[in-house]
């Protein structure tokens, strides 16, 4: 099979791999659209040694069961393999188990190929009128759900619902969506980048600045570096709730004094359950979350090409996806 595979910092080769195989109670996936995470360009520019060269990234993904009883099943694949048996995964909180593995990260091989083989219990039908591209959304939109559902649970009953989403890349635009989704009416994104704010407000139809001081008691660091959770911890309404999904940097930037003076609850987040994943993928296929027409779309064979001009800050969508068969 073709897989584009990460070899060295910001080195991608597209070349032919030995085709995946599907294990017992796994179903071979012909994969039909890939999305590019952010998580993969920093694995891309050397920055997470939870993903070494040589491996196959990539893990927003959604296809078609090749083979088997199930044969020619439009799926859309939750990456997150979990255990099924700790206390964690029976409570219903699997992206916690110990034992988890996503694909991208070894020993699984990603998703920026042709075929993968995944389990069963992670697959989610796709509905026939719903784009394979779009449903190939509902990871990074889940990752956001998940967040969104969490700094809501967290926040006071009595405290008024104004959010923040810092970062308007596709976890940081599926944040404001999944909050509104949830009821939440005032959603400001701030992001630095001139040619994605227009995109965001024009295309999107978002609330987007490229700074503010405006008190907000939800937000949600969709970045992850010192300077956006600087930014967190200042405009963060005293009681309000600040949910960090980003991994951009380790450390730095937590004002943890005037969290702790002004009671601000931190959460960080990461991935999603299940059930958070099956809600995102529900809502999409209902148009919960919108067109999700935000997305750029590119032969896997040019992801090397889409890899630099994301580096490079020249891509206005959110989100690339690649077609393994272009």
């Amino acid at each position: 099979m073709k897989a584009l595979v990460y070899e060295d910092v910001e080195t991608l080769g597209f070349r032919d791999m030995p085709k995946a195989e599907a294990g017992e109670g796994e179903h071979l996936i012909r994969v039909v659209a890939s999305g590019i995470c952010g998580s993969d360009m920093h694995a891309y520019l050397g920055h997470d040694a939870r993903r070494p060269a040589p491996l196959i990234l990539g893990h927003e993904a959604a296809g078609v069961i090749e083979g088997g009883p199930e044969d020619g099943r439009r799926v859309t694949i939750n990456p997150l393999v979990t255990c099924k048996t700790c206390l964690a995964c029976i409570s219903g909180r699997e992206n916690l188990c110990a034992g988890r593995q996503i694909i991208s990260m070894p020993p699984r091989e990603g998703a920026f190929a042709q075929y993968l083989a995944m389990p069963g219990s992670n697959l989610v039908i796709v509905p026939d009128d719903v784009g394979l591209a779009k449903a190939a959304l509902a990871e990074p939109l889940a990752v956001s759900w998940h967040a969104a559902r969490l700094a809501l649970e967290a926040l006071h009953s009595n405290m008024e619902r104004r959010a923040l989403v810092i970062g308007g890349g596709a976890i940081g635009l599926a944040a404001a969506l999944a909050l509104r989704a949830m009821g939440v009416e005032q959603v400001t994104i701030i992001e630095p980048n001139e040619k994605r704010r227009a995109f965001l407000a024009e295309r999107c139809g978002q609330t987007v600045t490229d700074t503010t001081t405006t008190p907000s008691t939800i937000v949600i660091d969709a970045v992850g570096y010192a300077a956006t959770r600087a930014l967190a911890s200042q405009v963060a309404a005293p009681g309000g709730v600040i949910a960090h999904i980003g991994l951009g940097e380790d450390t730095g930037g937590l004002d943890v004094r005037r969290l702790t003076l002004q009671e601000i609850t931190f959460i960080g987040t990461y991935t999603y359950t299940s059930q958070d994943f099956r809600n995102t993928a529900q809502a999409i296929f209902e148009g919960r979350l919108g067109p999700l027409d935000w997305i750029e779309e590119r032969p896997l064979s040019d992801g090397a090409q889409a890899f630099s001009e994301l580096r490079e800050g020249v891509i206005a969508a959110p989100k690339v996806i690649l077609d393994p068969w272009a």
